[in-house]
């Protein structure tokens, strides 16, 4: 089983490099965008056989205490094949 973590910062935090690379952008000619907000994106193998309930429940565990700050961040957890 297959899952993804994307994680970025909260709407009301500073994007520092967001607004690095969007004026990065910018200077190579890049025209029409308002805002970039940079982020990360984890893709884990999850092991075979694990029940998906088990698996959300480890997968927010270890997003929520080791993947992102939820001070600062916040999160979406994403499961190949769960219809949630």
């Amino acid at each position: 089983m297959r899952a993804t973590v994307h994680v970025r910062l909260k709407r009301s935090v500073l994007d520092p490099q967001g607004q690095a690379i969007h004026q990065a952008l910018q200077t190579l000619g890049y025209e029409g965008i308002r805002e970039i907000r940079q982020g990360k994106y984890f893709e884990i193998e999850l092991e075979e056989g694990l029940p998906p309930e088990r698996a959300r429940e480890l997968l927010e565990r270890l997003a929520h205490e080791v993947l992102a700050n939820p001070v600062l961040e916040e999160y979406r957890v994403e499961i190949e094949g769960d219809v949630r």
